[in-house]
């Protein structure tokens, strides 16, 4: 199993509308390219937040070829959709990783 891990810091002043951005259109975008089988939307506790505040979605997939179709496919569209909607309201850090157990 592979995870495609991305961590977002927020601005505070766009998390309420930028949470439903998430559940209602971004994630769902990235699910039908059916390159992921499951995903998990966190939010980081015990952080400081006074430089924003910290979210984590994780997608999984049953190959990294799947993981690099989407990359190859999908990636960059999406990423700039996020651009153009967030502007510089957010940074993003992704990873990925390889289940072990």
């Amino acid at each position: 199993m592979i995870v495609y891990n991305i961590t977002i810091k927020i601005v505070a002043e766009i998390e309420k509308e930028w949470v439903q951005w998430q559940i209602n259109e971004h994630i769902p975008e990235i699910m039908a390219t059916e390159l992921f089988s499951d995903f998990k939307f966190y939010r980081l506790l015990e952080e400081d937040t006074n430089d924003g505040i910290t979210y984590v979605v994780q997608y999984f997939s049953s190959t990294f070829e799947n993981y690099t179709r989407y990359i190859n496919s999908s990636a960059s569209t999406l990423r700039q959709k996020s651009f153009e909607k967030w502007g510089d309201k957010f940074i993003a850090f992704r990873t990925v990783m390889q289940v072990v157990n």
